[in-house]
């Protein structure tokens, strides 16, 4: 019994054992690991990929690592080594990928596996499982070989020999490249950032050169990968069919050797759509109001897909149809219909007019058929219609073509008469005259006639026009009569014009005359006041201004112009007018009894200065001292080219100068011209002013006649001068007579011989005639040198001479009479000397010829006289001689 029990305890320990290794449960003592095996290799050569399968086997071990190593050639060179987690239970087999950068046709590629556990448990590597290399038997190989390669990618080219034979150059695009060893003889080059030929044909060309001479030649194509799709939209028209849109991306060049596929998956259906480049269609799923989409482009670089989302009742997109107008003259109605019935789906519509007016509303008609009135238009214009519509506002859809219409015309009339009373008792001949006015841009409209007609006392009674005229007379009688003038049409409607005629008892106030100043523009500026309105009645609408179109010439073709009520000014341009017409305009205020006169006012656009010139009246009367003119014009002839503003009278004297006389007042046609001299001959002249200037003149020479009372005045008066100053100094007369002998008789005492008195008054004569200072030839002067006394230090510029010194450097001389005062005249001094100039001319002269002014101790360094002679002259004459 004791025996048994330790053989089944020695029978449970090994039972214990084998179910650990049997289980893979371990710890890290004791746990051993079983050798993995490669299930399956696959190498896939044109994405130079192996995809490399082994088992997984259900375990307690978490976190199974697996640990993948490849090698390339036959020795086995690593080149990759990695880890790979797999979770035990996902999947019986795991599946791996690796993308070699070399060809796999250049050299074997082996992979191997193991197991880790925890870091530290580590299972035998596997066997190697190995896909072999391409070997060339009788000419060299060169891969990749006719492959589509990507665009910018770095790629590696590798020449395989065949047996027995190494390769000695490779070349790219015709040039040799450096090369490297990738095992045994195989020999590669790489080339970075690949491009895409210019060609038709984009392929690039490589060459290896064999050891023995031989040159092999490989093709391959450069090609883009497929770009993501953006920018995915769908809508669509009727709820039947989606259509969706999307951006393809770059434009590039097609390549028909690597052709992008375009597909449409819908995650509700299992087969995708086929679609074009940019868009796709397919019917809409009945009842499916959430779509999942997938747009996937493919092409042999790649695949790339973009998803997107939306709700079919969000992407609507009505499409209108059928667009017609009804029109009227200041309005239209619209009618559209759309191509699937979305009225019960809140369907708005917007209409826009060109020019520009849109208006939005909402369309509910269960006929699908929906329209709108557009108001505020133009009569007689043309217009254009386009609709959108969307459902709820939300995506609205595509605008329809314009449709062009043309609203119905519309005609007013401007309206205005004039009034002449003839010559039977109380019957007035009424001038009706009117202007249309088509409203709107089109072509001209065709007015067929006018309907006139006349109310008055109760009466009615109604004429028919031609549409081509555009006045008629009428004959009324004393009362008020309103008149109506209407325009009849063959489409469309006119305004009627109203005017009233006031009874032929309607007295009018004087009307103000007014005179316009004309301006540098040509134009016309007509102001009134509006007081001139309020009389007995208001004025109730506007003003009516009338003139004559040629001015006041006659026949009077009138036009006229109506101002709105308010305004009290009007400013006519001076294109209507002509320069130098005369024209008169008459203001009418509008009253309940009809239009009365206000205002007249005159002028001209443009003034002109050729006004005619005036007519003297002859003969022309005159005096010694006067002359008086007369002259003929007509100030106020329609005719003249510019107001009169008055006159200039001229008159010149034949041998002096002229002066002007103005008369301000045009209507003043004399004047008498005063302060004349007598017998002279005079040249009058008279000339018209404007704003101007003078105009031309009308002249006449006149003589003053002739004062003889003045000249006997100017005789007799020195006569009886004389004969009165004779009877009063008779009684004096011998005292008189002794006068006039001391006057003229020799003085007492003195003795003079009449050749020594000629002598004298001839040297003085002279010697006078050189006291005028401007006529002074020379002067005598004495120059007198004045030394200070030794014992001053300083010189006073105001010093005076004494007289001793001036006698010692003047020549002698005779007394003086005690009246003489000599001129003295002190010239600046400096340290040393002083100079004075006095004038030393008398009436009686002495000279001296042996006396001169060049001492020889004087210091008048800056005279004349150090070359020649001078003089000095002395004179007087004694008291008892005057």
């Amino acid at each position: 019994m004791k025996s048994l029990t330790v053989s089944f305890i020695i029978m449970l320990g090994l039972f214990v054992i084998l179910s650990k290794h049997c289980s893979g449960s371990c710890t890290d003592a004791d746990c051993w690991l079983p050798k993995p095996s490669v299930g399956h290799l696959e190498a896939i050569n044109d994405t130079q990929s192996l995809v490399v399968s082994w088992p997984v086997k259900p375990s307690g071990l978490v976190g199974n690592i697996y640990e993948v190593e490849v090698s390339r050639t036959e020795e086995h060179h690593v080149i990759y080594r990695t880890n790979v987690s797999v979770s035990s239970g996902e999947s019986p087999e795991h599946t791996w990928r690796w993308i070699s950068d070399v060809p796999l046709e250049c050299a074997d590629h082996s992979v191997r596996i193991r197991n880790i556990y925890n870091r530290s448990v580590v299972s035998p590597w596997s066997n190697y499982s190995t896909n072999p290399g391409v070997k060339a038997k009788e000419e060299a190989k060169i891969f990749p070989f006719e492959r589509m390669l990507r665009e910018g990618s770095t790629v590696i080219f590798c020449c395989v020999p065949p047996a027995g034979v190494n390769i000695k150059s490779m070349k790219f695009r015709g040039i040799e490249q450096s090369l490297f060893s990738i095992g045994g003889r195989v020999k590669a080059i790489t080339v970075k950032n690949l491009t895409i030929p210019n060609v038709h044909i984009k392929h690039l060309l490589l060459s290896c050169t064999e050891t023995t001479g031989d040159t092999r030649h490989s093709l391959n194509f450069v090609s883009f990968p497929p770009q993501k799709p953006r920018n995915i939209s769908c809508v669509t028209l009727d709820m039947a069919t989606v259509h969706c849109t999307w951006d393809s991306g770059e434009e590039r060049e097609p390549d028909y050797r690597n052709k992008q596929i375009y597909t449409l998956h819908i995650d509700s259906i299992k087969d995708p759509v086929n679609c074009t480049q940019s868009s796709c269609s397919f019917p809409a799923v009945p009842r499916l109001q959430k779509y999942n989409i997938s747009v996937v482009v493919k092409n042999m670089l790649g695949e790339e897909r973009q998803s997107y989302s939306f709700n079919i009742s969000e992407r609507v997109f009505p499409v209108v149809e059928k667009v017609r107008v009804n029109t009227g003259v200041t309005n239209a109605t619209v009618f559209w219909s759309l191509q699937a019935n979305l009225t019960q789906m809140n369907l708005l519509c917007q209409v826009s007019t060109a020019p520009p007016n849109t208006t939005e509303l909402r369309c509910n008609s269960l006929t699908g058929l929906c329209k709108i009135k557009v108001e505020d238009l133009l009569p007689n214009t043309k217009y254009s219609v386009k609709v959108s519509c969307s459902v709820s506002g939300r995506l609205w859809g595509e605008w329809t073509p314009p449709s062009s219409f043309m609203t119905l015309p519309l005609v007013s009339l401007d309206l205005w008469r004039r009034i002449q009373q003839l010559s039977v008792s109380h019957i007035r001949r009424v001038t009706l005259l009117w202007k249309p006015h088509i409203f709107g841009t089109a072509a001209t409209v065709t007015i067929q006639s006018y309907k006139v007609q006349l109310s008055q006392e109760g009466q009615i009674r109604t004429e028919s026009v031609e549409g081509g005229e555009n006045r008629t007379e009428v004959s009324v009688g004393p009362g008020r009569c309103d008149i109506t003038v209407q325009a009849v049409l063959h489409s469309g409607s006119s305004v009627p014009a109203h005017i009233t005629i006031p009874p032929i008892n309607y007295t009018e106030n004087i009307p103000i005359q007014k005179r316009l100043s004309s301006n540098e523009s040509g134009g016309l500026y007509l102001q009134w006041n509006e007081q001139n309105t309020v009389t007995t009645t208001t004025t109730t609408c506007s003003y009516t201004v009338e003139w004559c179109i040629l001015g006041n010439a006659v026949p009077c073709s009138l036009q006229w112009i109506k101002v709105p009520e308010g305004d009290q000014a009007l400013l006519l341009p001076a294109k209507n007018f002509k320069a130098g017409c005369r024209y008169t305009f008459k203001i009418y205020g509008c009253t309940e009894s009809g239009y009365k006169l206000l205002e007249t006012h005159t002028g001209y656009s443009q003034e002109l200065q050729s006004v005619p010139s005036a007519v003297l009246v002859e003969p022309i009367f005159t005096t010694s001292s006067s002359v008086t003119l007369e002259w003929r014009y007509n100030e106020d002839d329609p005719a003249l080219p510019a107001f009169i503003t008055g006159y200039l009278v001229t008159v010149q004297e034949a041998q002096s100068g002229l002066f002007n006389i103005s008369v301000s007042n045009p209507r003043v046609k004399s004047v008498t011209v005063e302060d004349l001299h007598q017998n002279q001959e005079y040249i009058c002249s008279v000339s018209a002013l404007t704003t101007w200037g003078p105009g031309p003149s009308a002249s006449i020479t006149i003589r003053t006649r002739t004062n003889y009372i003045l000249h006997l005045v100017q005789i007799l008066t020195p006569l009886f001068l004389l004969l009165g100053c004779g009877a009063l100094f008779w009684s004096q007369r011998k005292l008189v007579l002794n006068r006039l002998k001391e006057l003229f008789a020799y003085p007492v005492g003195m003795s003079i011989k009449h050749p020594e008195f000629d002598s004298f008054l001839s040297e003085t004569d002279q010697k006078l005639q050189s006291q005028k200072p401007e006529e002074c030839l020379s002067c005598d002067i004495e120059i007198v040198n004045i030394r200070p006394p030794v014992h001053e230090t300083t010189v006073a510029h105001t010093s005076v001479p004494t007289e001793t010194q001036a006698a010692r450097h003047s020549p002698p001389r005779e007394q003086l009479q005690e009246t003489y005062i000599p001129q003295s005249a002190v010239l600046p001094s400096d340290a040393q000397q002083q100079t004075g100039i006095t004038n030393k001319s008398y009436l009686y002269i002495k000279l001296d010829k042996k006396d001169t002014l060049c001492d020889s101790e004087s210091s008048f360094e800056h005279s004349e006289c150090s070359q020649e002679s001078c003089e000095v002259i002395y004179g007087y004459i004694a008291n008892d001689t005057v």
